[in-house]
């Protein structure tokens, strides 16, 4: 049985206040780099970013944008509103499901992710909704880990799958590229830089 939001939550609630050194490795080695490039895309003025997590996101933002950042854990948010007056980041926080935004149509110039959908448990409601929110002629941009096309690899990933879903709330064999495409944009382009595992979606309402 697929865990539900209320379980993935509860998962990201417990580990909130320890994500950062959890992923600290990572982080610095890898995800860092690819954040950068994920917010050098960003057009328009009004951007939600889906997933805010604890703010990791923080440093990459447009000095000039209106942004909105949403998270379903409010453990998560919590370290985010704390990072934010550390910081001084302008940013409205919201606790709120992808899967079920509480925004009009045609919402936002931008909707960005980072590491998000692999935790959404219905990936393409979640992605319907961005498209939803999303401006017509908008971009949506998601950074996300997937499963490798490498066959061996990605069999062992499907195996370990339950157990990482089970520990931290994430899946490590996600399709997501396939479920973008499946949505009504007009176009999806994956960065040239993506890596096997690592890839940054570009779409376009």
């Amino acid at each position: 049985m697929k865990p539900d939001s209320n379980a993935i939550r509860q998962r990201y609630d417990r580990i909130a206040p320890y994500f950062e050194g959890l992923e600290a490795a990572m982080e610095g080695l890898f995800f860092k780099s690819w954040r950068k490039r994920l917010w050098a895309k960003v057009d328009g003025h009004h951007i939600l970013e889906v997933g805010v997590g604890t703010g990791k996101n923080f440093d990459y933002y447009p000095a000039d944008a209106r942004i909105t950042a949403i998270d379903f854990s409010e453990q998560m948010l919590k370290q985010a509103e704390k990072k934010r007056g550390r910081k001084n980041v302008n940013v409205e926080l919201e606790l709120m499901d992808v899967q079920s935004l509480y925004f009009a149509d045609n919402s936002f110039d931008t909707v960005i992710c980072s590491f998000v959908f692999c935790s959404v448990p219905s990936a393409l409601k979640g992605l319907k909704e961005v498209y939803r929110v999303c401006k017509p002629g908008g971009q949506v941009l998601l950074l996300e880990h997937v499963l490798s096309s490498n066959a061996v690899l990605a069999a062992l990933m499907n195996l370990l799958n339950p157990i990482v879903v089970a520990l931290v709330g994430a899946n490590i064999n996600r399709n997501t590229v396939k479920n973008v495409k499946a949505c009504a944009f007009t176009s999806v382009h994956v960065d040239q830089r993506s890596s096997d595992m690592i890839k940054l979606i570009e779409a376009r309402k």
